[in-house]
């Protein structure tokens, strides 16, 4: 039985991610056709696709929070390769990612097809970053990113590296914190972490022998971007985070919806 529920959400899965490099294709076609970018085309496109992605995942994922009216820069704890697609479902978002994403197989090419943007770490090349990011805000576009740098396996929220967060300030854009959490039995799920050494292949194995999880987003208040220097932004939304996760008193919910995936 188990062998079973294994094979039919990995044949699920193969089908979504099908489905998905049809639709970079097509995006890619077009562009060329019209010779101009369709980055909010292909914002609204990965946003469905996400949703189609995070459906074949095994989660139940409860969302809470009020979605901003107006574009914002996204940040979130990070702990798994999944959590890209549980909050690219939420709302039309172009992602920034580690420069090795790029090289992974398939998963690599969809990502720079749906507009991920790529850092190398540690290349000193922040400032040009900077300004590409402060161009994709001024456009009117949401941006997510995960200001920890790395994942973790969700016990604590590591530090908020504020270099990035300039394009913000910059672009006068609030920054749209959220707090996402794995939990299996009521505890949290060692499953679910993307960590180490881990590898794609083992991890998705791994995950999909299991039952299914639950996941809790929060989307937090916004926090303005004005009269703030990179690094207390940084830390106020580290802060907004880390009470949501760990602290007594959680954000309190505007609105719930849960999903169900097979």
């Amino acid at each position: 039985m188990i062998k079973l529920r294994l094979y039919f959400r990995l044949l699920r899965l193969l089908a979504v991610i099908g489905l998905g490099a049809l639709l970079a294709g097509v995006i890619s076609v077009a562009e060329r056709i019209v010779k101009h970018d369709l980055m909010s085309t292909r914002q609204r496109l990965t946003r469905w696709f996400m949703a189609r992605l995070s459906a074949a995942l095994p989660f139940r994922v409860r969302v809470s929070g009020r979605l901003p009216e107006t574009p914002m820069m996204w940040v979130s704890n990070h702990i798994s390769w999944t959590d890209i697609p549980l909050l690219g479902m939420l709302a039309p978002l172009s992602f920034l990612s580690k420069a090795e994403v790029r090289s992974w197989p398939v998963a690599g090419w969809l990502a720079q097809k749906a507009g991920t943007l790529f850092i190398r770490r540690g290349a000193g090349d922040s400032t040009v970053l900077n300004q590409q990011l402060s161009r994709h805000l001024q456009q009117s576009r949401n941006l997510l990113m995960f200001p920890e740098g790395t994942t973790t396996d969700g016990q604590a929220v590591r530090t908020f590296h504020g270099r990035l967060l300039s394009s913000a300030i910059d672009s006068s854009v609030a920054l749209q914190p959220v707090a996402i959490r794995y939990l299996r039995n009521g505890k949290r799920d060692e499953i679910a972490p993307f960590i180490g050494d881990d590898d794609m292949l083992s991890h998705l194995l791994r995950l999909f022998r299991s039952d299914r999880a639950e996941v809790e987003i929060q989307l937090l208040t916004p926090i303005a971007s004005h009269d703030l220097n990179r690094n207390a932004l940084a830390r106020q939304a580290q802060t907004a985070i880390t009470a949501a996760l760990f602290g007594s008193n959680l954000a309190p919910a505007t609105s719930d919806s849960e999903l169900e995936a097979a």
